[in-house]
């Protein structure tokens, strides 16, 4: 375990509340026709990631940085501030899914949850050395195998769900057609390179990257096999999803897919309020660090704080969630395509990356990534603009 770090809590927190909210809404729209789309992402998931540990490890900083360096000021001011503002949006959604579900087991005043949640991933950040919130969340990942127990404590026709995987089935209409989308774009977010390339100290990317990956497949099976024959396809947020499962999952389930939804959010707060603190201070050129104390680093620290405000004013201003989780989808899906684009303009020149610069299948695999996520953000656009 102590070989895993950045690699594992980038992977875990890729399963954040919104995230699961997606892969339920997949495998219940799309029943076991969803199962392929993991393993599509998977490639995609660990091509990108490594792209932003080569540049964080030769560049000795984050992307933001590295923008910053080569080329006009203007590009890295505005990747980090559209990262900033997708960040908050799905911090506060995120917030929002975690007072819910506490909301649904124990009752009580939501806001206040918000509020708790949000000073709490505050405060593990800002106060918490770097390595003690590392060692802290690394294990904390290992909650999302309540997922494993959801999905096996329910009758799974395996033969069709492993047809499915390797069958690829497109959607036919619009709505199953966002939902792939969604899907994809969920997987791979530009906070997600941030983070990674910002925090590169480690080689466990992959494995961190297969967590992340399995997990979203389990939470499609268990939706599938539960949710899609009971009639259940339109789930918009997490509790609703918890609470779609108790009828026809059993307690069980519905107990451990809330519990789970609690964990990715302690995981993936602190994460969204980070790495847009990352983006911020590296486009400004304000020192940065989880390792620094808040005195030595006092505007980057200031950002985290502010993050999570925002996200907690978000909820108190009773701004939709699933519409912002939309707009922070799109947003998301279309500011990882220039990107990837921009990574890989520094990721493949050797004056630059020296021996960790990109060959052979990485570079490929890093412009099919790029050329695939700009299919997928037109197509968010234009399935919004319809």
């Amino acid at each position: 375990m102590r070989h895993f770090g950045p690699g594992l809590v980038s992977g875990a927190s890729d399963d954040d509340p919104s995230g699961i909210a997606t892969y339920t809404q997949a495998g219940a729209q799309l029943g076991f026709a969803a199962c392929w789309i993991m393993p599509l992402c998977y490639p995609m998931m660990v091509v990108t990631q490594e792209i932003s540990a080569r540049i964080g490890r030769a560049t000795g900083g984050g992307i933001i940085a590295a923008l910053a360096r080569h080329y006009p000021p203007w590009v890295a001011y505005l990747v980090s501030w559209l990262v900033v503002f997708a960040n908050v949006v799905n911090l506060g959604a995120d917030l929002g899914a975690m007072a819910d579900v506490v909301h649904g087991l124990a009752g009580g005043p939501r806001l206040l949850y918000v509020a708790l949640f949000g000073v709490f991933c505050a405060g593990l950040l800002i106060w918490l050395s770097y390595h003690s919130y590392v060692r802290a969340v690394k294990w904390a990942a290992l909650s999302l195998f309540v997922y494993f127990l959801t999905a096996f404590n329910i009758s799974i026709p395996w033969s069709s769900v492993l047809r499915h995987t390797f069958i690829p089935t497109l959607p036919t209409d619009g709505t199953g057609l966002t939902i792939l989308v969604a899907a994809i774009g969920t997987t791979i977010s530009p906070y997600l390179f941030i983070w990674q390339s910002s925090l590169e100290g480690e080689r466990a990317r992959h494995a961190g990257m297969m967590v992340a990956a399995v997990v979203a497949y389990m939470v499609m099976v268990t939706a599938a096999a539960t949710l899609h024959p009971a009639g259940v396809t339109h789930v918009e947020t997490t509790a609703q999803a918890a609470e779609a499962l108790r009828p026809v999952a059993g307690p069980f389930a519905y107990a451990a897919f809330s519990l789970g939804i609690l964990a990715t959010g302690l995981l993936a707060v602190p994460m969204l309020a980070g790495s847009a603190s990352y983006a911020l201070a590296e486009g400004l050129n304000w020192p940065t660090g989880l390792g620094r104390k808040p005195r030595e680093a006092p505007a980057f620290h200031t950002a985290i704080a502010l993050a999570v405000l925002a996200g907690i004013a978000m909820n108190i201003a009773g701004i939709d969630p699933v519409r912002a989780l939309i707009w922070s989808a799109v947003i998301n899906g279309v500011v990882a395509a220039p990107v990837l684009v921009l990574m890989m303009s520094i990721a493949v020149r050797p004056p630059i990356m020296g021996q960790l610069a990109l060959r052979g299948l990485l570079v490929i695999g890093g412009y099919m990534t790029a050329a695939t996520m700009g299919f997928a953000a037109i197509v968010a656009i234009t399935t919004i603009a319809l």
